[in-house]
């Protein structure tokens, strides 16, 4: 069991994880947006691995804030195989994620979750997030 960065080879099961979030069709793209964020240094792709098998990732954003001493890591995507939920990797991830927020300077993790994710919401309580409304979005291809 190990978390790591993700490699490319990864993208298929980070593929299949993100089908589970109802993101499909991203085995178009997802080695571009990959790569993308592999160049990024304010942007990981974390992975979980058991015996050579990806379980989980989780992409984790890092914003500077201008106004704020503290800057913020944002959680983009996180996902755990459903097989593998409730074996506490989630947590192990999470935890692992938020160590790393404070190397890095932050003093607050963010998550967007979706309103009908109530499983997410009642994982993200209990790792000690609450919540804070309002979230605003402007679609742009629209």
């Amino acid at each position: 069991m190990s978390i790591r960065n993700a490699l490319l080879k990864d993208a298929p099961a980070i593929t299949a994880l993100l089908d589970t979030l109802e993101y499909p069709g991203s085995e178009i793209f997802i080695k571009d947006k990959m790569e993308q964020m592999f160049h990024n240094p304010y942007v990981y792709i974390l992975v979980y691995e058991d015996g050579g098998k990806v379980l989980a990732f989780i992409v984790l954003e890092f914003l500077i804030q201008l106004g704020l001493k503290g800057d913020i890591a944002r959680i983009g995507y996180f996902a755990v195989d459903e097989q593998a939920r409730g074996n506490g990797i989630g947590g192990i991830m999470e935890t692992y994620c938020t160590q790393l927020a404070k190397e890095k300077g932050c003093d607050r993790i963010e998550v967007h979750c979706h309103e009908r994710r109530k499983d997410a919401h009642r994982f993200y309580q209990r790792q000690g997030y609450t919540e804070s409304p309002k979230y605003f979005m402007k679609k742009l291809n629209e």
